[in-house]
C-alpha cells in the first residue's frame, strides 16, 4: 500500500466520533460546528441561486450544523426559516449555536417543507441507529428539493441501508472523510452530487485511531514501473488453467494480461488446446500435462475458474496449492467450491460477484465490509466482491470500496477481463490487495473510456490509457 493513504480513508461513524473527540482536545466543538456549518452555506451559495429555505433541525450535533448553517444563508441575504424536530438539550453546542440565530421559527410540518425553494435536511447526520419515524418522513417528502448535511436522514451511515425512509438529495455534504454510507448501495444512489468538506480537523488525527478502511483510488497503491533492463520474465508471466467447454473466458483473461503488461502469458489447454489455436499469435498455449506446466518456476501466477467447470478445478486448485504457486480463483472455482469455502484456501486472490460470494460464503447480508472482511479471514486470502460498489477486503481486515466504474461493465466476460489484469499485477511483484485494488481501479476506468454500450472485448483495448491515467494522477498527488 502507498505510504500516504490518508487522505483515502473512509471511516466509521463510530471511528468519525473518536475523530471529533480526539479534534476536540484542541479546537472547541463549537468551533468544528461553526465551519461545518459555514462550509455547507458556502457549498448552497455554489449549488443554487438565492431561494427560500426552510433548515430541518435535530436535537444533536447535525442540528446545530443545521443552525449555523441557516445564520450564515441569512447572513448573505437569502430568506431563510428553521424548523425544529426537538429542541437541542440546554446546555450543549447546539444549543449554543441554535441561540445565534435570530431568524423566523416555524413548525416542523410538510406544510412549511412545501412552501419553500430548498430544505436543508440537518435532522440526522452518518451516526443514525434507529429507524426514521414519522413526521420526519412527510415532511421531508414534501420538499421540493433537499440538501442532506452529512448524510440524508435515514441513511444508515455504517452500511448505506435505509433506516425506515429516506429522502434522496440534490446534494449532500459531510465533512473530513467520507462514510461507509457514501459509497455503498442503495446509500450512495440517495446523495445526489456529492461533496466532501474541510472543517479544520487535522489530518494527524488519523493517526490516533487504526484506519482500515480506503475508497480505492490511484495513491492508495503504485503500478510496477518497467526499468531499462526490463523483460519478459521480470513483467511476469501469467498462467491459466483452461478448459474446453467455455474457452472465451480464458481468452478473455488473457488478452487482459497481456494489456495490462504481463511478459509473458501462457494458457495451459491439455487436450483443449485444438480451441485455443486462432487465438493471439502473441499467445502461447501448453498442451502439456500441468504436472509437467508446474516444474518450470518462472510460472508463480495463475488463475484458476475462468471457463472450467467444477470438476476440472478440482483436477487443477489443489495441484497449483500443493506446487506453492499464487492463485486467483474465480468463476467455476466457485461452483467447486460451494458451502465450502475452505476448499479456497491457498489462493491469493478471490474476485466472485454477489452470487457467487452468496454460494461459498452465504449472502453479503446487511453489512457487505463485515462479511468481506469474514470471508477474507476464513480463507486467508484477499477477497474481492465485484459489484456497483466493489469491495476488497485483506486477511488482516484492511477494505477498499471501490466506486470508480460504470454500470456498463454489467456484460458478460468482464469479470474474465478482471482477472486477467489482477493477475498482471500479481506477477509483475504487486503485493495481493494492492494488486487487487489496482486491477479494480484500472478496470474501471477502462470501462469509463469505452463508453456505455461496451461488450467484454472492448475493455482489453483501453487498459493503456487506464494505466497511464493512473500513473499521472499518482504523479500529481
Amino acid at each position: 500500500m502507498s505510504g500516504q493513504p490518508d487522505r483515502f480513508a473512509v471511516l466509521s461513524p463510530k471511528e468519525m466520533g473518536s475523530i471529533d473527540h480526539i479534534a476536540s482536545r484542541t479546537i472547541p466543538v463549537a468551533t468544528l460546528m461553526e465551519n461545518a456549518g459555514r462550509a455547507v452555506a458556502q457549498a448552497i451559495k455554489h449549488f443554487t441561486k438565492p431561494c427560500r429555505v426552510l433548515v430541518l433541525c435535530g436535537p444533536g450535533n447535525n442540528g446545530g450544523d443545521g443552525y449555523v448553517a441557516a445564520r450564515h444563508l441569512a447572513g448573505m441575504g437569502w430568506p431563510v426559516a428553521v424548523a425544529a424536530l426537538t429542541e437541542p438539550r440546554e446546555g450543549s453546542d447546539a444549543a449554543s449555536v441554535a441561540a445565534r440565530f435570530h431568524g423566523p421559527r416555524v413548525p416542523f410540518s410538510p406544510e412549511e417543507a412545501a412552501r419553500v425553494d430548498l430544505v436543508i435536511d440537518a435532522v440526522f447526520g452518518a451516526g443514525l441507529s434507529r429507524d426514521v419515524q414519522e413526521p420526519v418522513p412527510s415532511v421531508l417528502a414534501a420538499a421540493k428539493r433537499v440538501v442532506a448535511i452529512d448524510m440524508p436522514s435515514g441513511i444508515d451511515g455504517a452500511t448505506g441501508l435505509v433506516r425506515g425512509y429516506a429522502r434522496a438529495a440534490d446534494l449532500t455534504v459531510t465533512f473530513f472523510r467520507a462514510k461507509p454510507g457514501h459509497l455503498l448501495l442503495p446509500g450512495r444512489e440517495y446523495l445526489g452530487q456529492f461533496e466532501v468538506r474541510d472543517i479544520g480537523i487535522p489530518a494527524e488525527t488519523l493517526k490516533e485511531i487504526t484506519v482500515t478502511s480506503w475508497q480505492n483510488e490511484p495513491g492508495l497503491w503504485k503500478l510496477p514501473v518497467l526499468g531499462l533492463e526490463a523483460h519478459k520474465y521480470s513483467r511476469g508471466v501469467v498462467s491459466l488453467s483452461a478448459g474446453e467447454a467455455m474457452p472465451g473466458a480464458a481468452r478473455l483473461a488473457a488478452a487482459s494480461a497481456r494489456r495490462t503488461g504481463a511478459g509473458l502469458v501462457r494458457i495451459a489447454a491439455g487436450k483443449a488446446a485444438p480451441a485455443f489455436r486462432l487465438g493471439e499469435p502473441g499467445l502461447i498455449i501448453d498442451e502439456e500435462p500441468l504436472a509437467d506446466l508446474l516444474k518450470d518456476h518462472r510460472r508463480r501466477t495463475w488463475i484458476c475458474g475462468p471457463g472450467l467447470l467444477p470438476e476440472e478445478v478440482e483436477q487443477v486448485f489443489p495441484q497449483l496449492v500443493a506446487a506453492d504457486r499464487q492463485i486467483l480463483a474465480d468463476a467455476g472455482a466457485f461452483s467447486w467450491a460451494a458451502d465450502a469455502p475452505d476448499r479456497l484456501r491457498g489462493a491469493a486472490v478471490l474476485t466472485p460477484h454477489g452470487g457467487e460470494f452468496a454460494r461459498v460464503f452465504d449472502a453479503p447480508g446487511s453489512d457487505p465490509l463485515a462479511a468481506v472482511r469474514a470471508a477474507a479471514k476464513q480463507v486467508n486470502a484477499v477477497v474481492v466482491l465485484k459489484g456497483a460498489t466493489s469491495v476488497i477486503a485483506s486477511p488482516d481486515g484492511k477494505v477498499a470500496l471501490n466506486t470508480h466504474a460504470t454500470s456498463a461493465l454489467g456484460t458478460a466476460g468482464s469479470g474474465d477481463t478482471l482477472t486477467g489484469i489482477i493477475g498482471a499485477l500479481l506477477a509483475a511483484g504487486m503485493e495481493p490487495w494492492d494488486a487487487a485494488c489496482a486491477g479494480v481501479w484500472l478496470h474501471g476506468e477502462a470501462a469509463l473510456q469505452a463508453g456505455n454500450w461496451l461488450v467484454a472485448e472492448d475493455l482489453d483495448r483501453y487498459l493503456g490509457k487506464a494505466r497511464d491515467k493512473a500513473t499521472r494522477l499518482q504523479a500529481e498527488q
